[in-house]
């Protein structure tokens, strides 16, 4: 029996009909007959590893006996990619190719492998030592390994499913010139220092996960079905493993849909199952893959593994684990590099230096929660409740420090934050945590999905309000509607009409950015109703601001009407900001009515206002407006300087909607002068930063780009 725990093992396939076979085999090389070759014949189907194999090569034919180490998450194809090796170089080793599956050793004994069985069967099977010479004492029969390894001349050997450092280099062949190739789900980066050569296997890229499916299913049902195929390689990650359950399902059943099987997959509930079969193979299983992987964790990294199939998200952060294992940084850390090594988790790394962040391959996230649904249900209710909490207050923490301090803010941060750590001290504390709420934007999004399903309303609507520090910087529009919803149905189950009206306002502007007026207008109606119902003048007229951008696009008349009656409040509530925001509103709807010379004198007012109070974002924002109010009023050449001034403050601030609304203004000055060079680089940079958050103009701006053609 062959263990291969990276689903090398070929699978039946039906001749005839539909499916296409390929042997991406190389030739088969003749071999001296006394020639030894002991390894499993490779796959049939193997794509996209020649830059690994060309590697391999180069690092095991230098001179000295050399040792390379395949390692990654099961399934990825370390074995696969070690047969084909010892195929395709076997022949430079006269001494022979030799093999040795630590896994099979294990399931032959019947509990671990160990070195010295390992040396036993090489001895055995490759150079006939009987039995009654391998039963001396250790030492002996490491001597008799280096022997007989020294007398053959020049050997590679594979050794598959390796678990522990030992297990390699105890086994090197002493002739030299001689190479061994490892394979392991874990890094065993301790071999280094036995001058081994590190290769993990990442998953396959897109083309080549649709190449290997092909092979398996028929090329012209992949091409026929191509969305749904593209999906199929898309939900199963590239892993090579799981692409082969799918491709020989789809390959016994050659009428079976593409998009059928995908639909398997789409729901997380069940995809695993649809890559197991039912199957505990680890060649035919993904889940009794990761299980033997599973199998050599300590027991708090696989407790912390189990916890960490909670997450939402691909991604985490140090500190989010943490709050699962409701221990502390000290303790975690080293679990996490278990798991890293154990190739179950992946670190990010930027620029040389570790981010606190890790990745989980979608299906080991799945296998990981599976395994965790099995564990307490009050322990597994307190882990998310914890993680929920963790996210609660690090996003209040990161909204404090993106938006200004005085931001009308509903949720009580002296309460909410008090105890907790500020985990972004410093001066560029506004540019860390904007960058830790994007990185968190989809993992942040699932756990406010976790905190309604659990019934955590407060920090739902909590976690809802905090988010719109990122929503506000970075449009992310579709994400923006989905949390304002969420927060404000948990508001107002809370019976908490502060709050409610809050994200019901807030909730209006992604609404009306992608057009659904009807409905911004009834959400503003309904936080109209409750903010009046409340004593709190800052958050009615808060209200009144945002309801009179809505009548902005309809009754400008009506709108200048609420401003009014919002900086009256703000001014008997001595809410200075406000104030400042809603004349920048008011000179933005004057200059549209047509009142150049108001809106000139208002939205200088804005601005020097929010300059003074420090508020760099809505200060650029108000240098923006007042540079459009110079064009309507006809001074084109101090328009074009205010915008460029007004595009470096919001580019200073991330601010990127915004910048890019300058860039395309500018853009349109220089086309109206004639300047085609300045206009494509102003429409360039507002491109990337529409791209950046899939704004819905992404599409509109890059054909203005292509229709001005070259430089």
């Amino acid at each position: 029996m062959h263990n291969d725990f990276s689903g090398t093992a070929d699978q039946a396939f039906q001749a005839g009909g539909d499916i296409t076979i390929n042997d991406y085999r190389s030739p088969a090389r003749e071999r001296p007959p006394e020639m030894t070759y002991q390894p499993p014949a490779a796959p049939l189907r193997f794509v996209n590893r020649a830059q690994e194999l060309n590697a391999l090569r180069g690092q095991l034919t230098g001179g000295s006996t050399a040792m390379v180490v395949l390692s990654g998450m099961p399934g990825v194809g370390t074995s696969s990619t070690a047969l084909r090796s010892a195929e395709d170089m076997g022949d430079l080793y006269p001494g022979g190719v030799l093999y040795v599956d630590f896994a099979e050793l294990a399931g032959a004994s019947g509990g671990g492998a160990d070195v010295r069985g390992a040396q036993s069967h090489v001895l055995r099977s490759a150079f006939g030592v009987a039995d009654r010479y391998l039963s001396v004492p250790g030492a002996e029969l490491a001597a008799r390994y280096r022997d007989k390894t020294r007398e053959r001349g020049p050997i590679l050997l594979v050794l598959e499913n390796v678990t522990h450092p030992a297990q390699a280099s105890a086994l090197i062949p002493a002739a030299a010139g001689s190479a061994v190739v490892v394979t392991s789900h874990r890094r065993l980066e301790e071999l280094v220092m036995d001058g081994a050569h590190l290769m993990p296997l990442e998953p396959l890229d897109a083309p080549h996960a649709l190449e290997l499916l092909a092979t398996l299913c028929g090329a012209h049902r992949v091409a026929s079905e191509a969305q749904a195929a593209a999906r199929l390689v898309e939900r199963c990650q590239g892993l090579p493993l799981a692409l082969k359950v799918v491709g020989a399902r789809l390959a016994g059943r050659p009428r079976l849909g593409l998009a059928f099987v995908l639909e398997e997959l789409e729901a997380e509930s069940g995809r695993l199952a649809a890559l197991s079969n039912g199957s505990d193979d680890p060649r035919h299983s993904v889940s009794a893959a990761l299980g033997v992987a599973c199998r050599h964790l300590p027991p708090a990294a696989l407790r912390l593994y189990r916890l960490l199939g909670l997450l939402p998200g691909r991604t985490f952060h140090l500190d989010a684990a943490v709050a699962l294992d409701d221990s502390d940084r000290a303790a975690v850390g080293p679990l996490l590099e278990e798991l890293r090594a154990a190739s179950l988790v992946d670190e990010k790394i930027v620029a040389g230096r570790p981010t606190g962040r890790y990745a989980m391959h979608d299906l080991v996230r799945l296998h990981a929660r599976a395994l965790a649904e099995t564990d307490d249900g009050q322990a597994r209710h307190a882990a998310l409740c914890r993680l929920v909490d963790h996210y609660t207050v690090r996003t209040a923490f990161a909204d404090r420090a993106v938006m200004p301090a005085d931001r009308l803010r509903i949720t009580d941060h002296s309460v909410l934050l008090a105890g907790h750590e500020d985990p972004f001290p410093g001066p560029d504390a506004r540019d860390r945590a904007l960058d830790w709420l994007e990185a968190e934007r989809a993992g942040a999004l699932g756990v406010l999905r976790t905190a309604v399903a659990r019934g955590l309303d407060r920090q739902a609507a909590e976690l809802a309000e905090g988010l719109t520090a990122l929503y506000l910087n970075h449009r992310h529009l579709t994400d923006w509607i989905e949390s304002g919803r969420l927060g404000a149905e948990a508001a107002a189950r809370l019976g908490n009409r502060a709050l409610e009206a809050r994200l019901r306002s807030l909730l209006s502007r992604p609404l009306m950015d992608i057009g659904s007026s009807g409905e911004a207008r009834k959400e503003l109606d309904r936080a109209l109703e409750l903010a009046d119902g409340t004593p709190d003048l800052v958050l009615r007229a808060s209200v009144r601001e945002f309801s009179a951008r809505y009548w902005d696009a309809y009754e400008p008349a009506a709108a200048l009407a609420q401003y009014e009656e919002a900086l009256a409040l703000n001014a008997e509530a001595g809410q200075w900001r406000g104030v400042a925001l809603v004349l920048y509103f008011m000179g933005c709807t004057q200059d549209a009515t047509g009142e150049h010379g108001r809106a000139l004198a208002t939205l200088a007012d804005a601005h020097d206002r929010l300059a003074a109070i420090g508020d760099r974002r809505m200060a650029g924002r108000a240098l923006a407006a007042l540079g459009v109010a110079h064009v309507h009023a006809g001074n084109t050449r101090i328009a074009v300087r205010i915008l460029m001034r007004a595009a470096w403050a919001l580019r200073r601030q991330r601010a990127r909607p915004y910048e890019a609304q300058v860039r395309e203004t500018l853009a349109d000055l220089a086309l109206r002068d004639g300047s085609r060079t300045p206009a494509r680089r102003q429409l360039a940079r507002a491109l990337e930063l529409h791209a950046l958050d899939g704004g819905p103009k992404e599409a509109e701006l890059r054909e203005r780009l292509e229709a001005l053609g070259e430089g």
